[in-house]
């Protein structure tokens, strides 16, 4: 079978990535992933585009089929994953069009199936530090070359939706130390990490969430235009960032299991 080694997941508004794929229709344990799996190559490296949310966006944030779109890249052979996403602004000085390499995340998700160990096999992994330090790193180098405007650093809280938040919750977040907040890093993390695959985001913001003080609610509309408008910035930026991603794999990521079985 055709394999991949770097893996790309496109949010809303990103639904092809590569040039002349090839495009595989897969299987897994927890069903079809959210869409066939398109591959190519950027540089030298073999690499594999899903949108997770389907091409016709038709999987709410709390209904894509999370495990099978991990499942299915693993597959693939895929080791590293780039997992770009839109997202709010949970404070004045991260406004929109800001790319966020995040490194912390909060989870206030309550209905997905968030890991691979139902059971009777179970595992405890550690998740201290959720996103790879080394393919973050890449994408910070490709933003600095590129000159986008860039954040290093910050915690994304990700909320069940598919709603948005009401300025009671979006304040809240913004007080537990949230930077940027969105719909879908959870389960998408922890599941990579219990595949000891490496995972990056990049949250580009569209909008300040509405509990950033006299903020007026946004609409989905919005925010995809928004998204729409940076897409070949966020293009860019991919292309830049994969083939400066290390072949050696040097990140705790590759034994996240090790000693995780209970």
């Amino acid at each position: 079978m055709t394999t991949a080694e770097i893996g790309v997941f496109g949010g809303s508004g990103f639904y092809d990535f590569l040039e002349d794929p090839e495009e595989l229709t897969l299987d897994t344990p927890y069903g079809p992933p959210a869409a066939p799996i398109t591959i190519g190559t950027i540089g030298e490296r073999r690499v594999a585009f899903l949108p997770r949310h389907g091409r016709d966006h038709e999987f709410p944030p709390h209904r894509v089929p999370y495990r099978a779109n991990v499942w299915a890249m693993r597959e693939l052979g895929v080791t590293r994953l780039f997992a770009p996403s839109a997202a709010g602004s949970l404070r004045r000085n991260i406004p929109p069009k800001t790319f966020v390499v995040t490194d912390q995340v909060i989870d206030f998700t309550k209905s997905r199936a968030n890991t691979f160990y139902d059971g009777p096999a179970t595992t405890h992994v550690s998740f201290a530090d959720p996103y790879c330090p080394v393919i973050r790193e890449a994408v910070v180098h490709a933003a600095l070359e590129l000159g986008i405007d860039h954040r290093v650093g910050g915690t994304m809280v990700v909320i069940e939706g598919p709603r948005f938040s009401t300025r009671a919750e979006s304040k809240m977040f913004s007080q537990l130390g949230g930077d940027v907040i969105g719909m879908t890093q959870f389960p998408e993390v922890t599941l990579a990490r219990e595949m000891e695959l490496c995972f990056a985001n990049v949250a580009l913001v569209t909008d300040y969430d509405v509990g950033v003080d006299e903020i007026e609610p946004v609409s989905h509309a919005e925010v995809l235009k928004v998204f729409g408008q940076n897409i070949d910035a966020l293009r860019e930026l991919l292309f830049a960032a994969i083939p400066a991603v290390p072949v050696e794999r040097t990140c705790p990521c590759a034994s996240a299991l090790g000693g995780s079985h209970g």
